[in-house]
């Protein structure tokens, strides 16, 4: 088998990413996420026949009732692990493996034939040629195997969970992106599985081109939007031309003393964007970091590539809350300084999206302390010193805390751009009540103006001696009319602390006095007026004179 060390096309892979379309994240389903559960895909309120007489086939074909007898084929239908993998493209997978090579770890694309080294195209017809390519030996100096799936059909899953024993967990979660971790298969002093499906948020720039095909795990369009929900999974366009959305990591890795695979899953590829093999590149750039170097010298722990690609994860989380701050600033500019009132929707529907990332870190951080916490039992064989075992197991619980102190910093930043959004929601509703209450006060003076009319007239329609003896006259309904709206206006303005006749915190002295105040504001300018107009009229008759 030959290796080839070329790098020309990571680069350029990592810059095609803006072209790609982003999709809709299917609503993860929790009931059936990790192989604890005792009922699986199960219908619990239909009676289930435990004899199961169906003749298993053995061959890959068989999975993964070859390997766990318990998923029966109803529960395979229910799961609908066959129904959501590819069916349009073939399967490719990007191969890539870390060795060990005179004290420098590298990584390395192996030649598995084929027209592009370390990408095999699995045809539909030709299937046994994958299934024979994964029972070739490896060479000795290779670490780590990890094979990057795109585009997922049924046959190459069949093969990948028999070859190497994977649970049916690992394909549900990853297919219905439900955030999941967890150790099976567990042979102390010899090895394990362990998975890890982690969905996260991604941004990139608004695509331009048409709309391509969509994705079997796509539950709908992804530029679909209901007037009456809040669709959190949805992408959610920034307005300067960026787009926030999900993506998914699902990893599960075979820990043995003798040889270690890691297989990844990518949901399948939109545009121009292929994510098995950007995610490939980014693992290659990753070897020529000196700090990872020095890690993976230190220990052979393949557990340490798990935590390097979580690092992926948080930039990405980095990246879109760093857009996601300018679009909360623009949001408080036009609340603030622009009383739009009318932005009130959109600040609720970012923050019901901040309140679902911040479940969204939460499973961040458990994924990143469960791998802290799950120890490698292959590490425990006798191949390995206790010294190295040591210094292996305090590097681990280094690097985790590095990287859960990073999620806490993101978290702490979710949490300020939802207080903002709070307080920015909060002043909106100020100036609502605000308006109301200035519409419901020029409606109370306007009954001010109509009171001691109607006041009056009550009086003047009174069958009593004092009243009805010829005196109500229109004169004297207008007269008292006129007094009593005086009155009115003169208490209520006098009882008000601040308005347009007296200043804040005028004493009530001051305020009994507006009457004269206003006459003096009014006179003046008259006076300013007149005066001037009186001497020109003066001086010019005694020049007539």
């Amino acid at each position: 088998m030959k290796v080839s060390t070329k790098r020309s096309d990571i680069s350029q892979d990592i810059t095609l990413r803006g072209a790609a379309l982003p999709r809709v994240a299917p609503d993860p389903m929790h009931l059936h996420a990790a192989p604890s559960r005792p009922w699986p895909w199960m219908n619990l309120d239909v009676n289930s026949d435990l004899t199961d007489t169906t003749v298993v086939n053995q061959s890959w074909q068989g999975y993964p009732q070859n390997q766990f007898r318990n998923w029966t084929p109803d529960k395979v239908q229910r799961s609908k692990m066959f129904e959501k993998c590819s069916k349009d493209q073939p399967s490719t997978i990007y191969w890539m493996d870390v060795c060990d090579s005179e004290n420098v770890v590298r990584f390395t694309i192996p030649d598995m034939g084929g027209n592009d080294p370390g990408t095999t195209k699995v045809p539909t017809k030709d299937l046994n040629q994958f299934w024979d390519m994964l029972q070739h030996n490896r060479p000795e100096n290779i670490r780590v195997r990890w094979l990057f799936v795109d585009d997922l059909t049924q046959p190459v899953l069949r093969m990948l969970g028999t070859k190497y024993n994977i649970e049916p967990f690992f394909f549900t979660s990853s297919l219905h992106w439900t955030p999941s971790r967890y150790q099976d298969t567990l042979r102390h002093g010899k090895g394990d599985h362990i998975t890890i499906v982690l969905p996260f948020l991604q941004s990139q720039q608004e695509s331009r081109s048409p709309h391509t095909r969509r994705s079997p795990t796509d539950p709908k369009a992804w530029d679909s939007v209901t007037d009456t929900l809040i669709d959190i999974q949805a992408p959610f366009s920034t307005g300067d031309g960026h787009v926030l959305f999900f993506d998914v990591l699902a990893i599960h890795m075979v820990r043995d003393v003798e040889e270690n695979t890691i297989i990844s899953y990518h949901p399948e590829s939109k545009g121009h964007r292929t994510p098995a093999k950007h995610l490939r590149s980014l693992i290659q750039f990753v070897g020529e970091s000196m700090y990872w170097q020095r890690i993976f010298g230190k220990s052979k722990d393949p557990t340490f590539l798990f935590l390097a690609i979580l690092w992926y994860a948080l930039r990405e989380w980095d990246e879109s809350l760093d857009l996601l701050f300018r679009h909360v600033s623009e949001l408080e500019l036009q609340v603030l300084q622009l009383d739009n009132i009318s932005l009130i929707n959109d600040l609720h529907v970012l923050q019901a999206r901040l309140l679902h990332y911040q479940s969204l870190l939460h499973d961040f951080e458990v994924a990143v302390t469960f791998i802290e916490t799950t120890s490698n039992p292959a590490m425990e064989s006798h191949e390995v010193t206790d010294e190295e075992r040591t210094d292996s197991n305090a590097l681990m619980k280094k690097e985790c805390k590095n990287l859960l102190s990073e999620i806490d910093r993101l978290e702490r930043r979710r949490t300020m751009l939802s207080s903002r959004l709070k307080n920015t929601m909060d002043f909106t509703f100020a100036i609502v009540n605000t308006e109301d209450s200035r519409r419901m006060q020029r409606f109370t003076y306007l009954t001010i103006v109509f009171l001691p009319a109607s006041f009056t007239a009550s009086i003047f329609g009174m069958n009593v001696i004092e009243i009805d003896n010829g005196t109500q006259t229109l004169a004297h309904y207008m007269v008292v009319t006129v007094v009593l709206t005086l009155v009115t206006i003169y208490i209520v303005v006098m009882l008000q602390e601040q308005n347009w006749v007296h200043r804040r915190r005028a004493t009530l002295l001051q305020r009994a006095v507006w009457p004269i105040r206003l006459l003096w504001w009014i006179i003046l300018p008259l006076q300013d007026m007149w005066v001037p107009q009186y001497r020109r009229s003066s001086t010019v008759i005694d020049v007539t004179a």
